[in-house]
């Protein structure tokens, strides 16, 4: 069996390969990944675990804390912030549970947007294709699973930032129920909307990690029967302009499925989704909440260069008054209640992640009208769960060329049983 050591080497040896041009990692912990490695090739010889998770080589997206350095956030403005006093919260319990944490992921700057480029960092090609985007914010964390450079990443999820690159590199992303993991020590995008999730080859990996980060005890998932579920699919707004390959894989998913026993049956959600569209029209929640994180900044003016597609949401949601941030937070209460009501009839909801594979980083950078279009669509089918404080997986769907994302949606709180039904449908899928 190999060492955790020998593993981890053969990683930072593929690293050091490409350092000059490394865009997916933004730090390296070689030195304290080595010293976790060899505690835990030593716990393994005399036959001692810290659990599922002893061993793991995890990667962290570059917006939580560690201890004396400070957190960059993916931007050039933190590079002079004042340095952490200790791990996040959730970087603690990854080293407590034996993971070896190798470095910290390349993101979106301040966790905005969904593309996944970076204007300081660069930014990472997919995982599929290098010359591909890698979706966006957690960009490096789904390149990493994706290329063989972790086993798990965390990643952070507002409005799809853990969804949106599983899918376009093909591998696992969960985004649990706000709240389930502690943020304190992660560099805030929106308080109402953040969730940290891990990303990962397998839904048990997924599971694992989460259950880490959220303090609880890590048991082996046991997979739901497939004959038992009601799998509600929100045709209607979030199937529209859908790419061929994306639609056909889906479908496919779905006839395997309902063939396993499941009982599978339309169900609308178009009239919430418009009614949460009207109450975010003035400003997104994840805009007026991340314009005052960054408000003294945006009224000053920013010392050194800033993405453009993160300054303009966010100085236009400085303008928006305080009044209509509370009416738009009242009136989420109520629809997060309206949503909650319609899923009663189903275990989860199902429909494609993203309704594309990863269009190329030269179109993006190129074509700004393109690319605006193509990050409202990258966020129109995650930002749901997001918005109606939901949970969601998303999981490779088989079949397509480039990789695309089923996504399954949980009900509030109902994040292990999401687990099961995901581990079942998983097994089903890559049988």
């Amino acid at each position: 069996m190999q060492s955790i050591r020998d593993r981890l080497e053969n990683i930072l040896s593929r690293l050091a390969n490409r350092a000059a041009d490394e865009r997916v990692y933004t730090k390296l912990y070689a030195e304290a990944a080595r010293a976790a490695a060899d505690a835990s090739d030593a716990r393994r010889k005399a036959g001692v675990s810290l659990g599922p998770l002893d061993g793991r080589i995890v990667s962290i997206k570059d917006l939580f804390d560690v201890a004396g350095e400070p957190t960059a956030a993916g931007s050039l403005i933190r590079a002079e912030a004042a340095p952490a006093a200790r791990d996040a919260v959730i970087v603690q319990r990854l080293r407590q549970a034996g993971a070896v944490i190798v470095g910290k992921t390349n993101m979106t700057e301040f966790a905005f947007t969904a593309i996944g480029d970076n204007l300081r960092y660069g930014t990472p090609g997919n995982a599929a294709g290098a010359s591909l985007i890698p979706g966006g914010s957690s960009s490096g964390a789904g390149v990493a699973v994706g290329e063989g450079t972790s086993d798990i990443s965390i990643g952070s999820d507002t409005g799809g930032s853990v969804r949106i690159p599983a899918s376009l590199n093909g591998v696992v992303g969960f985004k649990p129920t706000a709240r389930r993991v502690p943020l304190a020590g992660g560099f805030p995008l929106s308080i109402t909307l953040d969730s940290i999730g891990p990303l990962a080859r397998s839904v048990a990996d997924c599971a694992i990690a989460d259950a880490i980060m959220a303090a609880d005890e890590p048991a082996a998932l046991q997979p739901v029967s497939l004959a038992t579920l009601r799998i509600g699919i929100p045709r209607g707004v979030l199937f529209d302009e859908m790419q061929a390959e994306v639609a056909a894989a889906f479908e496919t998913c779905i006839d395997r499925i309902g063939q396993a026993g499941a009982r599978v049956a339309d169900l609308s959600i178009d009239d919430l989704i418009a009614e949460m569209r009207a109450a975010t029209k003035s400003g997104t929640i994840a805009s007026m909440e991340g314009a005052e994180v960054h408000a003294d900044w945006l009224a000053s003016g920013a010392s050194v260069p800033v993405d453009p597609h993160v300054t303009g949401p966010l100085s236009r949601a400085l303008a928006v008054p305080a009044s209509t941030y509370i009416r738009t937070i009242r009136r989420r209460g109520e629809l997060v209640t309206a949503m909650a009501e319609r899923l009663e009839t189903v275990d989860v909801l199902a429909l494609p992640t993203v309704p594309m594979v990863a269009p190329s980083i030269a179109a993006m950078a190129g074509d700004e009208a393109l690319r605006d279009r193509t990050e409202g669509l990258l966020l129109r089918n995650t930002q749901v769960a997001n918005q109606f404080d939901l949970c969601a997986i998303s999981l490779p769907m088989p079949g397509a060329k480039l990789p695309a994302g089923l996504m399954l949606v949980g009900r509030h709180g109902d994040d292990r049983r999401l687990l099961r039904i995901a581990a079942a449908v998983e097994a089903l899928l890559h049988r």
